[in-house]
């Protein structure tokens, strides 16, 4: 079994700062990409950071500048860190990663259950 483990959403006032954070556990074998998905209500899901076992890393347009998110290989987990939110930011984020279980050998797609981040004043 493999299983993702977020924390950190809540509500916060436009301009403040969240720190989400996910941690994997489970049988893993070996964790490629890790990274963040939101998604609003009425629209679809889209990335908002991700970073390989490399530590290349990608965001999304709408959030450069403002979020940064780092990885821990010991053990795997991943950090978003919010600044300067906008209402806009309001969400339910995910976490997902690239993982090998000891029982495969090949990569999967994990989910995280979701975190509510509300942007509000």
């Amino acid at each position: 079994q493999v299983q993702l483990v977020e924390s950190g959403g809540g509500l916060v006032q436009p301009g403040g700062s969240l720190r989400l954070s996910c941690v994997v556990s489970g049988s893993i074998f070996s964790v490629n990409a890790m990274g963040w998905y939101r998604q609003a209500p009425g629209k679809e899901r889209e990335l908002v950071a991700s970073v390989t076992s490399g530590g290349r890393i990608n965001y999304a347009d709408s959030v450069k500048g403002r979020f940064t998110i780092s990885r821990d290989n010991g053990p795997n987990t991943v950090h978003l860190q919010m600044n300067s939110l906008m209402p806009e930011d309001t969400a339910v984020y995910s976490c997902h990663g690239q993982i090998r279980p000891y029982y495969s050998t090949s990569f999967h797609d994990y989910w995280g259950p979701g975190t509510q981040v509300t942007v509000s004043s």
